[in-house]
């Protein structure tokens, strides 16, 4: 049997004949095309971290995940943040070139953007039922998961979770985790030069439990 031949349609084959037809009118992928990083992107990094709506005047209870959508996970033996309800947003009012001015200022950053307890009081109860979190709420932080003298976003819901106590924590101890060190030896960091701002909040979202290894900073 002779092999079928299809005819090549006219305005087809015009294009293969004339210099300059991109591949991309073929169908065929451009090796070359490049997309450009998404704001929030940390050079180099698996992913692009979201950015929030920064420092407000006046904070408002924000939604948080339906109760029972998030998960804990454990890495080291320590509790972790499930990634698709917590990702983890920045500030777009702290950047590499205002370090100075921001959470590396003397007197101090972060009090003067954080929330209302008012307000984070209401989402720690609303995101522990996210969470399935059912230890006593004394015990369990509402933690940036990028922290605030990291240029975490303040009050977005995707940078906030309610992180348990570390496994072997007395009960009724309160809040004491072994996160905020590695927070507070990242920021030195940055605040030195030592690492980029984005190196710093790529690592800790991450995993916070490796985050000084990986930067070597341990």
């Amino acid at each position: 049997m002779l092999p079928v031949r299809r005819a090549v349609p006219p305005m087809l084959l015009a294009c293969l004949l004339v210099a300059g037809c991109s591949s991309v009118q073929l169908g065929i992928p451009t090796p070359s095309t490049s997309q450009s990083p998404a704001p929030g992107a940390a050079a180099g990094s698996g992913r692009a971290i979201a950015v929030g709506a920064g420092p407000q005047k006046h904070y408002t209870v924000q939604q948080q995940p339906a109760a029972g959508s998030c998960h804990y996970r454990l890495e080291h033996g320590e509790p972790l943040e499930d990634p698709k309800c917590t990702p983890g947003a920045i500030s777009p009012a702290v950047t590499q070139a205002n370090l100075k001015s921001t959470i590396c200022r003397k007197g101090g950053y972060t009090s003067g953007v954080r929330p209302s307890a008012y307000v984070t009081g209401k989402e720690k109860k609303l995101n522990a039922a996210s969470y399935g979190y059912t230890g006593r709420m004394a015990d369990g932080e509402y933690d940036h998961l990028i922290s605030l003298q990291l240029g975490g976003d303040p009050n977005d819901p995707r940078n906030l979770w309610v992180e348990p106590a570390d496994p072997g924590h007395k009960k009724g101890a309160g809040v004491n985790n072994k996160k905020d060190p590695v927070e507070t030896k990242l920021h030195t960091a940055v605040c030195k030069g030592q690492i980029t701002l984005a190196a710093a909040q790529q690592a800790i979202v991450t995993d916070w439990t490796t985050a000084l290894t990986t930067l070597h900073l341990s």
